[in-house]
C-alpha cells in the first residue's frame, strides 16, 4: 500500500513538471545547454512529453518497474541542465542561487526514489498474521 501510494506521488510530480514544460516554457528553454542541437524549445517540449510519458508508465502497475527506471534515467539525463542552471545563476542574489545549487544534489534523492519504486514494483504487502 505504501509503495504504491509513493509510486502514484512520484507519477503526479513527474506528470506535474512535465505539463509545466508546456504551461511556462521559457524557464526550462534557458537550462537547454547551447550544444545541443536544435532548439532550446523543442527540448523544452520533448523533455515535457518524456516525463509525463514516465508518469503514466508508473502510474500504470503493469509498467511501473519500467517506468520508474526511465525516471531514474530521466532524473540523471536532466542533471547537464541543473548544472547550466547552477552556473548561470551564479551571479544572481543569494535565494536564486541557494535554489540553482540545491537542485544539484536534489537529483539524488529523486533517483534513489525511483529505484526504489522499480525494486517495489508488482510486490503485494504480505498480509498480518
Amino acid at each position: 500500500m505504501a509503495n504504491d501510494r509513493s509510486a502514484r506521488l512520484l507519477a503526479r510530480l513527474l506528470a506535474g513538471a512535465g505539463v509545466v514544460h508546456f504551461l511556462a516554457p521559457k524557464p526550462f528553454d534557458a537550462m537547454v545547454p547551447a550544444r545541443l542541437p536544435g532548439s532550446a524549445r523543442a527540448w523544452t517540449y520533448a523533455s515535457g512529453v518524456a516525463e509525463i510519458a514516465v508518469a503514466a508508465a508508473i502510474a500504470a502497475p503493469r509498467t511501473r518497474r519500467a517506468g520508474a527506471l526511465a525516471a531514474a534515467g530521466l532524473f540523471a539525463a536532466v542533471f547537464p541542465a541543473n548544472v547550466k542552471m547552477a552556473y548561470d545563476w551564479r551571479d544572481r542574489p543569494a535565494p536564486l542561487k541557494a535554489l540553482a545549487y540545491g537542485r544539484l544534489p536534489g537529483q539524488v534523492p529523486l533517483i534513489a526514489w525511483a529505484l526504489h519504486t522499480a525494486r517495489t514494483a508488482g510486490t503485494a504487502p504480505q498480509p498480518r498474521p
